[in-house]
């Protein structure tokens, strides 16, 4: 693969249950490290694709899980009724975790791997740092379980949260406890908040078609990759 082509390709890869889970994966030419990216609740689409695409162009693997098996959407409704139907504690400890593991046994650059993901991607991103024991890192886009769900004090690897202070799909106030209860359990944490709204670093996220609380921000989407770039270099690169 050339230094400028990063096309994916569709794999198969095991589950810790030994069932089989499907994924999109982009190669690095010359990998720091790998990430495994989780998709929003739309579905593995060419946005979600273009992200792990981005990883990889920066030297980092990249993988998204197919969670909703084959299944995407551009409709809100669809949407949530997609999302709804998933059994998130089976996404992050299966399909996200099974993920995690094949890239650790590819061993790409430092073999290390780390976990981002998107709206609901970012609530998952939670769960697999609470029960991905072999993830090494994670970063977060506004995104957040109900919070009875992170055990903080089982969080033991570094993790960066990106949060819009005018987010109408996960509110800030939940973003403060959250913090406090990492604070609290001595969380190597980074959060970053923007004066921005949900889904700010999702390009699909403007003109007339976007879902109205949601809206693209060019500046605060390219602070938030630049800090996440560097988080990775730190923590898989080395």
């Amino acid at each position: 693969m050339s230094a400028h082509d990063t096309t994916g390709q569709s794999i198969e890869f095991k589950r810790p249950d030994g069932r089989t889970a499907t994924g999109y994966l982009v190669e690095a030419d010359e990998p720091l490290g790998s990430v495994v990216v989780i998709q929003e609740w739309w579905g593995v689409n060419d946005q979600i694709r273009g992200v792990a695409q981005r990883l990889a162009a920066a030297g980092f693997t990249a993988l998204v899980p197919d969670l909703y098996r084959g299944q995407s959407t551009l409709d809100k409704e669809e949407a949530h009724h997609l999302m709804t139907g998933l059994d998130f504690a089976d996404a992050a400890t299966q399909d996200v975790r099974g993920a995690v593991t094949l890239l650790k046994a590819r061993g790409a650059g430092t073999g290390k791997v780390g976990v981002t993901g998107f709206c609901m991607g970012g609530a998952l991103t939670w769960l697999a740092m609470v029960h991905v024991p072999e993830a090494d890192a994670g970063v977060v886009w506004y995104g957040y379980p109900p919070l009875e769900y992170i055990d903080a004090g089982k969080v033991d690897k570094p993790v960066m949260a990106h949060w819009a202070t005018q987010d109408k799909a996960f509110d800030i106030a939940g973003v403060d406890t959250l913090e406090a209860r990492l604070r609290e359990a001595k969380v190597d944490y980074e959060g970053h908040r923007y004066l921005a709204h949900h889904a700010f670093a999702n390009e699909t996220a403007q003109g007339p078609g976007r879902i109205e609380i949601t809206q693209y921000d060019e500046r605060w989407a390219q602070l938030a990759w630049d800090r996440t770039m560097r988080f990775f270099g730190r923590h898989l690169a080395c």
